[in-house]
């Protein structure tokens, strides 16, 4: 065993989207932080989200104008923080007359453009679907619609950006190694880890405990941690579908089904669409969920009452599901239960654990600045409130201008091609000289595996990015896997894991 003599003030366990954001905000308060994650980063919930930075429009009809009020703020927080890899999008929501009234829906766009002071994105406009082109693919009963405003998000990146500032705020990420015991001793946390790639334990000492396990954290409040609390999560499945694009334009669609669910229709990686989602409780183990076939023709169905191109079984490329941790409020319907996030600060014997209970992608830096508020007495040294207006790695872009700024990349590399601009100013944004370093031509990234893969990029990824397996670079730290064949995706498969990097990862 390796043992840590040094206290540390923080541990924090999972490696997803709260588990990150808190392991940045602590860090860059100054303190001494480690965070543990038992898979890769974001391989559970937070890799398989909807992909949005948004306030949750349909939250209105729950009542929930506080949490849509917070979650507007925080998309032009993010916005200005991460333009490389989250950026506007206009969403067209067709009317429809049997699910909601005209007069609600717009009710709800205008509470929606003036909840969270909206200051960089455009507000909501009236179409008439006969005349507007973003009418064209839909089906002619629909005459009237709206159109409004969200934003994007690579959801896997935002974790890992995450990551990667608390590790150059001088915290200690530890990925694929699960928490094995914490136990409380002598007013303070002792805290063992063991890496399920080398079998190393490693034991830590810390003064306080953050659990942002997601769907396993009930489990690791009584299995691991010993210790209980009144509060739990409820698992909601969510699932999406990934099939060829087929309308004009960079917008999306939002579109309502009888159920009163609504389900976005957006634009992805270029020439495909991500459908989704649905709202299902879940029973069965988080590691072990999977989009069934009744979730994918319900999508199919939603999809094809609205538009004239007619989705089929066979158009579907891909799917992916994830489990959402809801904090258990007791409501019954899976679609109103709270997307709220709630703390559970137990202090038992002089050790603090705080359980973090819920949340939702776009409110994740807001929830980190909150737990650590609820940590001020356990650290009165630790630095003030930082996060707001810090831009996130990559993100340190001159006023946001993603466009003006890869116009500079374009002009800094005119031997890259234009599609290969883009994959790393999307990706990297203004650290996209650390993935390519002195490259001069394509032959200088190394190998080619198709699409916009070069070893260049996987070479970065496996020394800062924590990335480990073929899986971390093709389906999280990128898109890759879209845009390879299964002969391209093998073949890098096998080169990887026959190359230096697997032996050092």
């Amino acid at each position: 065993m390796n043992e840590t003599s040094e206290m540390i003030d923080l541990f924090v366990i999972g490696g997803g989207i709260n588990g990150a954001g808190v392991a940045r905000d602590a860090a860059g308060r100054g303190l001494k932080v480690v965070l543990c994650e038992k898979d890769d980063l974001a391989e559970g919930t937070s890799s398989r989200s909807g992909k949005l930075v948004h306030g949750g429009l349909r939250y209105l009809e729950y009542y929930e104008f506080r949490l849509v009020r917070e979650a507007l703020i925080e998309r032009e927080v993010l916005l200005r923080a991460a333009p490389h890899i989250i950026w506007p999008m206009r969403f067209v929501l067709p009317h429809s007359p049997q699910d909601r009234p005209a007069w609600l829906v717009r009710l709800g766009l205008f509470l929606y453009d003036n909840l969270g002071g909206r200051k960089k994105l455009p507000g909501t406009r009236t179409l008439d679907l006969t005349r507007d082109p973003e009418g064209t693919p839909l089906l002619d009963q629909y005459v009237k619609g709206f159109e409004y405003s969200d934003c994007w998000v690579d959801d896997a990146r935002l974790v890992v950006l995450n990551a990667l500032d608390a590790a150059e705020k001088g915290a200690e990420v530890l990925t694929r190694s699960p928490c094995v015991s914490a136990r409380r001793e002598e007013g303070a946390w002792t805290v063992e880890t063991r890496n399920e790639t080398t079998g190393e334990t490693r034991r830590f000492r810390a003064r306080c405990l953050v659990n942002c396990a997601g769907p396993w954290v009930s489990d690791f409040i009584t299995r691991v941690a010993g210790a209980n609390s009144t509060r739990n999560v409820r698992l909601v499945k969510g699932s999406h579908i990934i099939v060829p694009k087929w309308w004009a334009g960079s917008h999306a669609y939002l579109v309502q089904n009888h159920d009163k669910r609504v389900i976005f229709i957006n634009p992805y990686e270029g020439d495909k669409a991500l459908i989704g989602t649905t709202d299902i409780a879940y029973e069965g183990r988080a590691e072990d969920v999977a989009a069934d076939e009744a979730e994918i023709d319900y999508l199919l169905a939603a999809v094809n009452r609205y538009f004239k191109e007619k989705l089929r079984r066979s158009d579907v490329l891909h799917t992916f599901s994830g489990v959402r941790p809801l904090f258990d409020d007791g409501k019954g319907n899976p679609s109103a239960v709270t997307r709220d996030y709630v703390f559970d600060l137990d202090q038992t014997g002089g050790a603090p654990l705080l359980n973090v209970f819920g949340g939702k992608i776009t409110t994740f830096r807001e929830l980190a600045e909150r737990g650590m508020h609820r940590l001020q007495e356990v650290f009165p040294q630790m630095g003030p409130d930082w996060t707001e207006t810090a831009p996130l790695p990559g993100g340190e872009i001159a006023n946001a201008d993603y466009e003006g700024f890869a116009n500079l990349l374009r002009d800094q590399h005119p031997w890259m091609p234009r599609r290969l601009v883009h994959h790393y100013g999307r990706l990297y944004g203004a650290r996209t000289s650390d993935v390519i370093g002195g490259a001069a031509s394509l032959a200088d990234l190394g190998r080619h595996f198709g699409g916009q893969l070069y070893e260049a990029e996987v070479r970065y990824l496996v020394a800062r990015e924590w990335a480990q397996r073929p899986q971390d670079i093709l389906w999280r730290r990128t898109k890759h896997y879209l845009h390879l064949s299964d002969a391209e995706r093998q073949a890098f498969t096998d080169w990887f894991n026959q190359s230096d990097l697997a032996r050092a990862a």
